[in-house]
């Protein structure tokens, strides 16, 4: 267990998640089912999604080292690229969260008692598959090679987040603007896809 990488993991994952489409998906879906089902289902889908992520990342560390990193390396700079672009819009469009909130709440289909569990979880797992955290996830794997210490990490920043959501969704959001939290997103990813860089070319 390397108690550093998986501080990484937790920080990198729940400031690119906090402002992402998961936490206002969870906040719906709360504001549709019991809360503490809705974090059920949806941490059991992230739990799902994080293990896929882990092992993918554990099969790119068989590849030669120099290729891992600079592919590691790439996909940290695109997603510092992508929360860029999403952070210039989410501040130029304050109407953006409002559609999305519109969009889950249409998949949001009525359930009762314990198949709302199971509604959560289908919908987060169809929203966050191929999601940043992910590709952030299998990054952070292949190129440092603990797979338990990342994964506990990042489902621990999913789980944060959904709880957030849950609890205290509405609230958060008039607090911190989100177009703030994607910008911080991306000096993450881009001193990630740096030191990686830096790390290849030496």
């Amino acid at each position: 267990m390397d108690i550093g990488l998986l501080a990484l993991a937790f920080v990198s994952i729940f400031v690119v998640e906090l402002p992402d489409k998961t936490f206002l998906a969870t906040l719906v879906l709360a504001t549709k089912y019991r809360p503490l089902f809705v974090w059920i289902g949806v941490g059991l889908a992230f739990a799902v999604q994080t293990l896929i992520a882990v092992a993918v990342g554990r099969v790119a560390t068989l590849l030669p080292a120099d290729l891992v990193h600079t592919i590691a390396a790439l996909m940290f700079l695109a997603g510092a690229v992508i929360l860029f672009r999403e952070g210039r819009a989410a501040a130029k469009e304050a109407v953006e969260g409002a559609e999305t909130e519109d969009e889950f709440a249409e998949k949001a289909k009525p359930a009762t008692g314990m198949r709302q569990i199971f509604a959560s979880f289908m919908v987060l797992f169809a929203a966050e598959w191929g999601d940043l955290s992910q590709l952030l996830t299998i990054s952070l794997v292949a190129r440092n090679h603990h797979p338990v210490s990342i994964f506990i990490g990042a489902l621990g920043a999913l789980l944060v987040v959904s709880g957030l959501a849950v609890v205290v969704g509405k609230q958060l959001l008039k607090w911190i603007s989100l177009h703030v939290l994607h910008f911080a997103g991306a000096a993450i990813c881009l001193a990630l896809g740096v030191y990686t860089l830096v790390e290849v070319l030496s």
